[in-house]
């Protein structure tokens, strides 16, 4: 047990830990508006590697860009909390104490990888003799944004998962392709590479149209799937929200060249970090930290949500099929949800009267408690 002083210091290594996939593709030095000792940030920076800031007074915040304000406020309190120049000397132990307990030295990356030479960074956690899941997690967000997935599903079972290609890792040497076959086929090539041949498969968001190709390709390969609060392209006469319509009209003109990535960086940062919720915002705004990885991203999702859903329906017929969503989801049309539950046979429907789309990441006990006994159930 760490003392009051370090235990501060602690909070602070963990929240910079929190904000370094963020932080990785920002310019440096990275602005964060603050009343702390920049000293103290800067030796808990150093020792865990991470780029520098550039500590202003909080009084500066309104003055700082999106990607720089989400930073900040992730920062904000910890840094302010972890005292003066005194504290340095509690550095090291704390900074130690915070890395052992991140969620890269619990679910380390292993490099995988895919057919086309495309390295992915997959991540393998439980015990491997248990009976397998993968979770396809939503399109171009960190890992840790399914952490508490992960962890729940991990107590009794291997979970496998993997980040998006050509986002993270070697992002500027990226030359693969990224349409879904290429997103559903590295689920194949995580799965082969940890000896795996029979999975039960969990899909969030778009990786709920990632998990249906694959398992329209893979069948055999497949023990169950649930899918999330999918983002499905089920024909004109399904209904969308708002948000797919919009989204998907920018992710198209984006993706294709008619809008320089630099135009829809300007419009799309600033709307996403009104519709986010705090917690959750300095990893949901990842692949929006940039145009070079907002036009990368808006190619991949864009080929998730422009995939007819339809076409991988018959294959999947004889799965075991567990489909959610919410009443409320403003995201996700709900009623994309409830078709592809209606035409896979037997598949069993799960409609939640509350729970907007985001909130499918925050973990609530219901769900991950009915995604683990579905799995149980298909075992």
């Amino acid at each position: 047990m760490l003392p009051p002083r370090a235990r501060a210091v602690w909070r602070l290594a963990t929240a910079v830990l929190d904000v370094t996939p963020l932080i990785n593709v920002l310019p440096s030095p990275v602005p964060i508006a603050a009343d702390c000792s920049a000293a103290l940030l800067d030796a808990v920076r150093r020792r865990l590697g991470a780029p520098p800031f550039d500590v202003r007074p909080s009084a500066a915040a309104a003055d700082l860009d999106p990607f720089a304000r989400v930073v900040s406020d992730r920062l904000r309190a910890a840094a302010d909390a972890a005292g003066g120049e005194d504290a340095l000397d509690d550095v090291d132990e704390a900074v130690a104490a915070a890395v052992a307990d991140s969620f890269d030295e619990r679910y380390p990356v292993t490099p995988v990888p895919a057919g086309d030479g495309t390295v992915l960074q997959a991540r393998a956690l439980g015990r491997p003799a248990a009976e397998a899941v993968v979770v396809v997690s939503a399109c171009g967000m960190p890992a840790k944004l399914c952490e508490p997935w992960l962890r729940r599903l991990a107590r009794d079972h291997y979970v496998l998962t993997h980040d998006t290609r050509g986002l993270f890792g070697d992002i500027d040497g990226f030359s693969g392709a990224t349409g879904v076959p290429a997103q559903a086929a590295d689920v194949l090539a995580v799965t082969e590479h940890f000896g795996v041949s029979r999975a039960h498969l969990v899909g969030l968001c778009g990786g709920a149209v990632v998990s249906l190709a694959f398992a329209a390709d893979h069948p055999r390969r497949v023990a169950s799937m649930s899918l999330w609060h999918g983002d499905y392209e089920l024909g004109p006469d399904c209904p969308r929200t708002e948000h797919q319509r919009n989204l998907r009209a920018l992710l198209d003109m984006t993706a294709d060249g008619r809008v320089s990535a630099e135009s829809m960086f300007a419009v799309m940062s600033g709307s996403m970090l009104r519709g986010t919720p705090p917690g959750l915002a300095h990893l949901v705004l990842y692949p929006y930290a940039t145009p070079r990885l907002l036009k990368r991203y808006c190619r991949l999702n864009g080929a998730i949500m422009g995939t007819d859903a339809r076409a991988c329906l018959p294959a999947v017929s004889g799965i075991r099929t567990l489909v959610v969503t919410s009443e409320d989801d403003a995201t996700a049309h709900p009623e994309g949800s409830r078709r592809v539950a209606a035409a896979i046979p037997g598949a069993r429907l799960h409609v939640a009267p509350t729970g907007d789309h985001l909130s499918l990441f925050e973990g609530r006990p219901e769900l991950l408690e009915l995604a683990a006994s579905f799995v149980r159930e298909a075992s």
